[in-house]
Formats: structure tokens, C-alpha cells, sequence
């Protein structure tokens, strides 16, 4: 079993052990901290592993806060603050890996439109070829239904559905010269296409590529967060340490890094990124 498919069980464990934990602690049972102790402690070493996983990539991440402050809880007796944290950080790693599933499911459905092979009419007729050895002034033949290989110009009037490429849901009619973009389904009659581009230059090649760059690439926001998650780390700690100088209290360090812990933050940008490629693969709107 892969990470991506632990994570729903990972949320499930602590909200399991928390519920039964609230419901010991409003009946005064004795067994309401371990309940809580027992919520925080895999969501924990979970983080630690990933945290050393980062480390070794050189990455260091706001997730350490999440760490700390279930650490601290912990170590003070704090159960249900810990149990808390861990809940948000692992409901946050869920709501992450649900949206990369759509988002990668919305891919594969983008990918599997593109064309393998294209209709070209030769001196001997119509032939059958790889898209990948189409070269501009071949003249193809689109049949209805057909996806448009490559970018070109209608050599009659057409009827295209460009739904994957605008997200126009009706269909598009074309006079014969106008220009036709790679990706359209033929929605009409058969109609001959004189390619521009080759397939690998073409509009629909050039959407793919990029939102296969945005997936393995990362958001600005997603990189600053990271570049100054190191500087407000430290100043989370010399913060929690004046607490505690003042108040004489080491449990106030645990207050700062609970209230410090950005577990929105962290999981914002990334969920917020891969949902909107989902919809847009979904929705053809680029």
C-alpha cells in the first residue's frame, strides 16, 4: 500500500480516537488522555518520517511547527491539544492527496484525447500514419467523431466541438480557410484539413505540456512560503521562549506553537494549485 492510499486512514485514526476521547472525558473517564495520546502518536512519527524524507532533500518545511507543537503536547500532558493538531494536520494531508487524485484523473482523461494516428491523403490514396510523422502542407482527412491531430486550415466548412480546448459546449461551425486548432472533435461531416504545425508545435501538444509542467513544477506562493518557513520557525521559537521567560510557565511555549502551527498554510496552496488544474482539465478552460 502507497502513502497517497494511507493518508484517508491516517485521517480516519485520529478522528476515531478523538471522538472516543471527548466521549471519555464527558463521562469523566480516566482513559480520555490516552485516547488523546493515542490519537497524536502515528499522525506523529508519520510527520517525522516525512520530515526526514524532506531533510534529506534539502527541504526544510512549516510542517516542523505541526511536529513540534504534537511533541510538545505530549511531552507537557497536553493530550487533547496534541490530538487536535494531528487531526488538522492529517484531515489537511488528506484533503492534499484527494485533490491529486482528481487532479491526476482529470489528466489521464486529457491525455488519452490526444490522437496516436492521423488519415493523409498520399499519391496512392489515403493512408495511415503516426501523428508523429505529420509535417506541415499535409493534407488530412478528419472524419466525424476524429479529434484534430494537428493545427491547420479547413479546406471545407466544419463543425467542431472545441469543448476541450475553450469549454464552448456547442458546437463551433467553421467556414472553409478558417484556421483550426489541434485538439477540436470533428462534430460534423468528414472535411479535409491542410496541417500548419507538426504534432509536437500543435495547440493541444503545447496544453499538455503545460500542465505537465505545472504538476511536477511548484507555485511562486508554494516557494516563498517554503523560502521563509525557516525565519518564521525561529521566530516562532524565540517568541514561545520570551513566553516562557515571562511567564515562568513552559507551557506557554506549547500555547505559541499551537497557535503558530499552519496547517492551513501548508496545505493551501498546494490543494488550491492541483484543484484548479482538475477543473480545468475537467473543463477545458485554459
Amino acid at each position: 500500500m502507497n502513502a497517497t492510499a494511507l493518508r484517508p486512514l491516517l485521517l480516519a485514526w485520529p478522528a476515531l480516537w478523538l471522538g472516543l476521547g471527548l466521549t471519555a472525558l464527558a463521562l469523566r473517564w480516566p482513559q480520555a488522555e490516552l485516547a488523546f495520546a493515542v490519537a497524536t502518536v502515528p499522525v506523529l512519527l508519520v510527520l517525522l518520517v516525512d520530515m526526514v524524507r524532506s531533510l534529506v532533500r534539502g527541504e526544510v518545511g512549516l510542517d516542523l511547527l505541526a511536529a513540534l507543537s504534537m511533541g510538545s503536547a505530549l511531552g507537557f500532558g497536553e493530550y487533547l491539544a496534541g490530538a487536535v493538531v494531528a487531526l488538522m494536520f492529517a484531515g489537511g494531508t488528506a484533503l492534499e492527496a484527494f485533490a491529486r487524485h482528481q487532479a491526476r484523473r482529470e489528466m489521464t482523461a486529457l491525455l488519452a484525447r490526444q490522437p496516436r494516428r492521423a488519415t493523409r491523403h498520399g499519391p496512392g490514396g489515403l493512408e495511415e500514419l503516426p501523428v508523429e510523422a505529420l509535417a506541415p502542407g499535409d493534407r488530412l482527412l478528419i472524419r466525424q467523431g476524429e479529434v484534430v491531430p494537428v493545427d491547420g486550415i479547413a479546406l471545407a466548412a466544419a463543425v467542431l466541438d472545441t469543448a476541450a480546448l475553450t469549454g464552448e459546449s456547442l458546437p463551433v461551425t467553421l467556414a472553409a480557410e478558417a484556421p483550426v486548432m489541434s485538439g477540436s472533435t470533428n462534430a460534423g461531416e468528414a472535411f479535409d484539413l491542410l496541417a500548419t504545425r507538426a504534432a509536437a508545435e500543435s495547440t493541444f501538444a503545447g496544453i499538455l505540456r503545460l500542465v505537465e509542467q505545472a504538476q511536477a513544477g511548484r507555485a511562486p506562493m508554494a516557494r516563498l512560503a517554503d523560502r521563509w518557513s525557516l525565519v518564521f520557525l525561529l521566530v516562532t521559537l524565540a517568541i514561545a521562549g520570551v513566553a516562557w521567560a515571562m511567564s515562568g510557565d513552559p507551557r506557554r511555549v506549547l500555547a505559541v506553537l499551537v497557535v503558530a502551527t499552519p496547517c492551513p498554510l501548508i496545505l493551501a496552496v498546494p490543494v488550491a494549485l492541483i484543484a484548479g488544474l482538475s477543473r480545468a482539465a475537467k473543463a477545458g478552460c485554459w
